[in-house]
């Protein structure tokens, strides 16, 4: 029986990826703590089904992806398995998540190793907060191997370019300390609880917006942060029009004069 880490402390699930919701939250753990949560055929669907259940639940704002078992987020693709199966190990199910059309928002929560494929699935998250512990690398040229879009395209895109390279020319990893002071992560944690607790913070957080004005922001910032100034103000621009026609527009502005919170409607 497998053991994760919930709200209230361990608890046993067989299945390679839980998945919980509450409230407006959903909860998406890789569970294969005894491989250091390794990605095999089975987890790689299963992921995705969580996440296209996280997409289709109105209900759902928020995602937080973490590792069970306080060893390792992820480290990546099963080799053995790879080693077993070869190319008849392909699937197309491991997307990303742009290509999901997820645009409601991620936090990756990591405690412990992330690495290779399981580095590359927290970068594809909105957020990264980590436990002081976490180690992080791509080492995927040690084994003849490369990064996929996330870890080798974006990642130079999203802390300097040094720090990038040092990352992927080496194969070394870097530690939470690092991660922290290059930008990777967003804020580092005594502990899981500590970790948990701020996962949650952050989600409580962002659930206090409009879902409408969240979904349009992320994907102005993911689908423009490589475009020129001027074509991202032409992108950004119909959807600010179109914020200001809903019937949350009004909801926003009438529940700040009433000094609420507002009731969103997402519409």
């Amino acid at each position: 029986m497998k053991v994760f880490y919930g709200e209230g402390g361990p608890m046993s699930d067989d299945r390679a990826v839980v998945w919980e919701k509450k409230g407006a939250v959903a909860y998406i753990t890789l569970n294969r703590p005894e491989v250091l949560n390794a990605h095999n055929m089975e987890m790689e669907r299963m992921l995705m089904e969580s996440l296209r259940r996280f997409q289709d639940d109105s209900d759902l704002l928020v995602a937080v992806m973490t590792g069970a078992g306080g060893r390792s987020f992820s480290v990546g693709m099963d080799l053995k398995e790879f080693d077993e199966k070869g190319s008849d190990r392909s699937t197309d199910e491991l997307s990303r998540f742009a290509d999901l059309g997820i645009w409601k928002p991620t936090i990756a929560a990591i405690d412990g190793h992330c690495v290779a494929g399981g580095f590359e699935l927290a970068l594809q998250c909105d957020i990264r907060i980590a436990t002081s512990k976490s180690t992080f690398g791509l080492p995927e040229p040690r084994w003849n191997l490369m990064a996929n879009y996330f870890g080798c395209h974006n990642l130079s895109r999203m802390i300097p370019l040094g720090e990038a390279l040092y990352m992927q020319l080496t194969g070394n990893r870097i530690s939470g300390e690092d991660a922290l002071r290059c930008g990777l992560v967003h804020s580092l944690h005594t502990d899981r609880e500590s970790l948990m607790k701020e996962a949650d913070a952050i989600a409580e957080a962002i659930t206090l917006c409009s879902p409408l004005a969240i979904q349009a922001i992320k994907q102005v910032v993911t689908k423009g942060r490589h475009l020129p100034l001027e074509e991202l103000y032409r992108m950004g621009e119909p959807m600010l029009q179109h914020l200001l026609k809903t019937e949350d527009a009004v909801e926003g502005a009438r529940a700040f004069a009433e000094k609420r919170r507002p009731v969103w409607k997402m519409k």
